[in-house]
């Protein structure tokens, strides 16, 4: 990424990731957190795309929002997590300071302490069957914590939470888009089950991303989950796709017990999953058919589970 100036004049408002770098990380510390000024600032090794995160010497991060609809994230984890991980079995991103638009970078943004870990690979885990039940556990702990004045489902949580119906156009059409690449029939009629099964269910805590990404393992073992930035109150069913973009077979039943939700929100994460599957595979196949493979072996995986369970539903 091109570095920013660092003279005494006023830098130019940044336009999102293009304009994030260390020197920029550097500045703003400097400015409003003078007291860790002189800790190096590096690009941590795998980042994400809705945040830039920089390691703060050894024991803290600095995460900035990339763009304007992602920077609401940074009031409402800075006021929720620290209310939640009491009541979490594994850790969440500790937080240490919120910052304030500054340096000519137009956002809030936050310290964090860093949490040690790696991504879950399955070549990291020494139990898959283990792995699954310890994050089920950590949705039902996320799910019968106070759910009082949490933030509501909607636009902030990028609709997850709410109905999938809210992409039921954008299904409909790239279901047309992708006719001869994915079996249409059998994926409208899981489409279809899902926004039948309307949730009527009591508001919880969902986290709202649950991926390989925002899954750290340490000794083998689920230790951490972070990015809460599509973290909400509403239907948990969108923390569910899981099961098949990660899990399968006895990990996917083990998941699916020790979760405890029933037939209903199971065919809405499937929606989920689909939506999100296809959406994956549109975007890819011109540019990278590996990803694209990928996520139309996960749609296999959801029209089967779809097949076998909506006997059920």
């Amino acid at each position: 990424m091109p570095s920013t100036s660092e003279d005494n004049t006023s830098p130019a408002p940044l336009d999102g990731r293009a304009g994030i770098d260390a020197a920029l990380v550097k500045r703003l510390i400097a400015t409003q957190f003078p007291q860790w000024s002189d800790l190096p600032v590096t690009p941590v090794e795998v980042d994400g795309w809705d945040n830039r995160t920089y390691r703060l010497g050894e024991e803290m991060t600095v995460r900035l929002p990339t763009a304007p609809g992602y920077a609401p994230a940074v009031a409402k984890e800075n006021e929720w997590l620290p209310r939640l991980a009491p009541e979490l079995p594994v850790a969440v991103p500790p937080i240490l300071g919120l910052g304030e638009p500054g340096a000519g970078y137009p956002f809030p943004w936050s310290v964090r302490g860093w949490l040690p870990g790696t991504t879950a690979d399955r070549g990291r885990i020494d139990d898959l069957t283990r792995f699954a039940v310890s994050v089920a556990e950590f949705l039902r702990a996320l799910q019968r914590c106070d759910a009082t004045g949490g933030p509501l489902a909607g636009k902030q949580s990028c609709y997850r939470g709410a109905s999938p119906a809210h992409y039921d156009e954008e299904t409909r059409r790239l279901l047309a888009a992708l006719a001869g690449q994915v079996d249409v029939d059998r994926a409208a009629a899981v489409w279809e089950a899902a926004l039948a099964a309307e949730w009527r269910g009591t508001p919880v805590w969902f986290h709202g991303d649950i991926a390989v990404g925002n899954l750290l393992v340490a000794d083998g073992q689920l230790s951490a989950v972070i990015d809460f930035g599509t973290s909400g109150v509403g239907d948990p069913a969108c923390d569910l796709v899981l099961a098949w973009t990660m899990l399968s077979g006895a990990s996917r039943e083990a998941f699916r017990e020790a979760v405890g939700q029933d037939d209903g929100t199971w065919a809405r994460a499937r929606g989920w999953a689909l939506w999100k599957a296809l959406l994956l595979v549109s975007q890819h196949l011109g540019g990278n058919p590996e990803l694209a493979t990928a996520n139309q072996r996960v749609i296999a995986e959801v029209l089967a589970d779809h097949d076998q369970h909506s006997h059920t539903t």
